[in-house]
C-alpha cells in the first residue's frame, strides 16, 4: 500500500488552520499540524476522530524550528506533498492608525507573516524535490487589495504575500512545485471570536461589503484550499484566489 500524501498546515492548532487540517485529513492525507501552542493537543484532537495527524510545535520565525519541523514531517511519513502557510498574527491585533504602530508592532507582524512563511517554503523545498513534486498554499487576505484601514502592518504583510507567491512561482515551477494563495474575507474564526474590539470594527462593514451577505466561518475556506493541493491544480500556479462571498471580485 502507497503512502498518503503528507501536508504541513502550519498555525493548524485552532481556526482556520485546524479547519484545514481536518479536512485535509479527511479527504485522506497525513497531515502534521505546526504551531507555537497547543499543535498536540489538536493532533490528538483530530485523531480521536479517526484521521492520520501528528502535531509538532514550531514558532515559524525562527529557522531552526522550521527545518526541525519539516525534517519531523518528512520522517513520519517518508514524504512531504505539500504546506499551507496559514500562520499568522491577525486575530490578537487591535486596531490602530499607522502614526500610532511602533517598529515591535509592526516586526512582529512582519515576522511571523512574511518572514515565517518564507522559512517555511524554503525549508519544504528539499523534501519536495524528493517527492517529484509539491504544493504550498499561502493563506493572504483580501485585506490585500482593497486596502482597509487601521491595519497598516497587516495589510502590507497580505500583500508581501501574494507577490512572494508569485516570485516562488516562478523559481518552483522547475522543480515541479506550485504556489498559490488563497485570500479569505474577515473570517469568525476562534481567535476572532476572542477579539470583540476586532469583530465589532470589521464584522459590519465585512457583512455590508458582501454579495453573499452572512458571516463567513473557517470552513468556508477549506475547499479552496484542497483544489490547490490536489490534482485538479496541476496546471495552475502563480495565482491567488478570493473566498470572501463576493466582497472583491478579483
Amino acid at each position: 500500500m502507497s503512502a498518503p500524501s503528507v501536508a504541513v498546515v502550519t498555525g493548524g492548532s485552532k481556526g482556520i488552520g485546524l479547519a484545514i487540517a481536518r479536512d485535509l485529513a479527511r479527504r485522506g492525507m497525513g497531515v502534521v499540524i505546526a504551531d507555537i501552542a497547543d499543535a498536540d493537543v489538536s493532533a490528538r484532537l483530530l485523531r480521536d476522530e479517526g484521521f492520520d495527524v501528528c502535531g509538532f510545535s514550531a514558532d515559524v520565525s525562527d529557522p531552526d524550528q522550521v527545518e526541525a519541523l519539516m525534517a519531523f514531517a518528512e520522517a513520519q511519513w517518508g514524504q512531504v506533498n505539500a504546506l499551507v502557510n496559514n500562520a499568522g498574527v491577525y486575530s490578537s491585533l487591535t486596531p490602530t492608525g499607522f502614526e500610532s504602530l511602533t517598529a515591535a508592532d509592526w516586526r512582529k507582524v512582519l515576522d511571523v507573516n512574511v518572514t515565517g512563511l518564507f522559512l517555511c517554503c524554503k525549508a519544504a523545498m528539499p523534501a519536495f524535490r524528493r517527492a517529484g513534486s509539491g504544493s504550498i498554499v499561502n493563506i493572504s487576505s483580501g485585506v490585500a487589495f482593497k486596502g482597509n484601514p487601521l491595519m497598516a502592518h497587516y495589510v502590507a504583510s497580505k500583500g508581501a504575500v501574494i507577490s512572494l507567491t508569485r516570485a516562488l512561482a516562478t523559481e518552483c515551477g522547475a522543480d515541479h512545485v506550485r504556489v498559490n494563495s488563497v485570500a479569505p474575507g474577515f473570517t469568525l474564526s476562534d481567535g476572532v471570536l476572542e477579539n470583540p474590539s476586532l469583530v465589532d470594527g470589521v464584522k459590519g462593514p465585512s457583512l455590508r461589503g458582501r454579495v453573499m451577505s452572512r458571516d463567513m466561518v473557517a470552513d468556508d475556506l477549506v475547499g479552496a484550499v484542497a483544489f490547490f493541493t490536489g490534482p485538479d491544480s496541476a496546471f495552475i500556479t502563480g495565482q491567488t484566489l478570493v473566498v470572501d462571498g463576493g466582497s472583491y471580485f478579483h
